[in-house]
């Protein structure tokens, strides 16, 4: 089995930052990609960041470009989120995700494991 547990979520004022994480446990990901989505009330899940295996292929919506930063830690089997001058639009509950496979795709489906999500709160 495995676990995915995201942190770092809360609420911060617009244009603040946070660091969302997420630690796998009961087997490593240093073969899978791992992915953020995100999901606001009403709306449907959406793609956020994604990131290869080896960290040296990422992808981003173009709602987050230029703002945030997804990272990770294969030692310490845990990926990150770094998010800047976050927007009130950005305001959601935030799931980690991970595959298998090493390639970092956008789609949801692609993904096998998912996280219970952290809750994201910008204020205007």
């Amino acid at each position: 089995q495995v676990q995915l547990v995201e942190s770092g979520g809360g609420l911060v004022q617009a244009g603040g930052s946070l660091r969302l994480s997420c630690a796998a446990s009961g087997r490593t990901f240093s073969s899978g990609a791992m992915g953020w989505f995100r999901q606001a009330p009403g709306k449907e899940r959406e793609f956020v960041a994604t990131i290869s295996w080896s960290a040296g292929s990422t992808d981003y919506a173009d709602s987050v470009k230029g703002r945030f930063t997804i990272s990770r830690d294969n030692a310490k089997n845990t990926a990150y989120l770094h998010m800047n001058r976050l927007k009130p639009e950005d305001t959601a509950v935030y799931y980690c995700a991970a595959r298998v496979g090493s390639y970092p795709y956008r789609g949801s489906g692609a993904y096998d494991y998912w996280g219970q999500g952290t809750q994201v709160t910008v204020s205007s």
